[in-house]
């Protein structure tokens, strides 16, 4: 369920920004095929030394990757070295702004269905399950980053710190953390039982993964936020320490 926070996908977005990159990455990306640099340059119309810039450039962001290759019908002594070619990567650019996590949604919710298939039981039953679990593997990851000797201003960090990665976009309120941002907002706008109650379960996961036990979500719903909030006096101590906590 791993995906690349928001810096990466906006990078990865704005290296498509260039007219010759994005002409290029078209190409390869609609080839059967491997593309060499001489056959890209070819493709879309510039210099071979103008295409090699571009296309490694398209690598460095991750939207193609490369091999080296002999040309067909060449080999042994003599053939030269191998060429290097190009295919696009195997990776996804998914932005949206503000930030969506229908991918997880999705990946959640097809476990959920399959689960429920298996154990003839609820599906709601098995959607808040799978998303219980999924929360508290996120949790489990950021508490192994944290000094053994863990004060409550520390998991209440660690908490903040994966609901913005995730792009709740969290806000202090009093001794509350409110989540300015629905990361499933279509969804949960189609059936908030199900998709809201998902919700729940994963920020429920996530905060016993962390151990962060002053923290408490709970239902709140709002049509100018998520649906969940965050209650524990754990959160105005992030907010004291400022976004450096984060």
């Amino acid at each position: 369920m791993d995906r690349p926070n928001l810096d990466a996908q906006l990078d990865r977005a704005a290296s498509l920004g260039d007219p010759v990159r994005r002409s290029l990455y078209r190409l390869v990306a609609g080839s059967p095929d491997a593309v060499s640099r001489d056959q890209a340059a070819a493709g879309v119309g510039v210099e071979r030394h103008v295409a090699k810039f571009h296309l490694d450039r398209l690598v460095q962001d991750g939207l193609l990757t490369f091999e080296y290759r002999r040309p067909a019908g060449r080999g042994g002594p003599g053939a030269g070295r191998p060429a290097k070619v190009y295919r696009r990567a195997a990776g996804e650019v998914d932005l949206s702004l503000p930030e969506r996590r229908y991918q997880l949604a999705g990946e959640l919710l097809v476990e959920a269905i399959g689960a429920a298939e298996t154990g003839h039981g609820a599906v709601s039953d098995s959607v808040h399950d799978v998303a219980t679990d999924a929360g508290r593997r996120v949790g489990d990851d950021a508490r192994m980053t944290l000094r053994r000797r863990r004060s409550a201003a520390d998991l209440a960090s660690a908490v903040w710190k994966v609901l913005a990665e995730n792009g709740y976009e969290p806000r202090a309120e009093g001794k509350d953390v409110v989540l300015a941002n629905c990361p499933f907002h279509a969804l949960a706008r189609r059936d908030p039982e199900l998709v809201c109650g998902m919700n729940l379960a994963f920020l429920q996961g996530m905060v016993d993964g962390v151990g962060a036990t002053k923290v408490c979500p709970r239902l709140d719903p709002d049509e100018a936020r998520c649906c969940v909030r965050l209650d524990g006096a754990a959160a105005s101590k992030v907010r004291a320490r400022g976004p450096e906590a984060v």
